[in-house]
């Protein structure tokens, strides 16, 4: 599922977390990718440590998708501050807080612009359709 945001969304988010210094990284990487939030995502961690070679057909993005579906799915917590965010769309502690959430929930070595990469495709997509409908089946060659 390629999912991008439109030039609105990217400048209401930037006016929304104008202080957070944390996303303005995620921000310009989707500013020069168009909004694609995958590609984006891949530019800031190539950034973070490096251009790595991972198993043929293999995608990062989704890969760091189905860890995150298992960590965050099930956890009310994160549930709730979606939730939250969804009903202020307005407030960047809503947002900046499901960012910080995400980095110290997991295991995995997410910078605050990679994790405000994440949070924003949650957003984009809905948090329960991050958690059903865009895991990849077991069909799909990509994984």
């Amino acid at each position: 599922m390629d999912t991008q945001l439109t030039p609105t969304e990217i400048r209401q988010i930037h006016q929304l977390v104008q202080n957070y210094e944390s996303a303005q990284a995620a921000l310009t990487a989707l500013d020069h990718n168009n909004g694609r939030l995958d590609t984006s995502f891949d530019q800031l961690w190539q950034a973070q440590v490096g251009r790595q070679t991972f198993g043929e057909g293999k995608s990062l993005w989704q890969t760091t998708l189905k860890v995150l579906r298992r960590e965050l799915c099930g956890d009310e917590s994160f549930r709730s501050k979606i939730l939250d965010y969804n009903k202020n769309p307005g407030s960047a502690s809503l947002l900046t807080g499901a960012v910080l959430y995400i980095i110290e929930l997991t295991a995995l070595p997410l910078s605050p612009a990679l994790a405000t990469i994440v949070v924003l495709y949650i957003l984009k997509v809905g948090l329960n359709i991050f958690c059903e409908y865009t895991e990849p089946s077991t069909n799909s060659p990509a994984q």
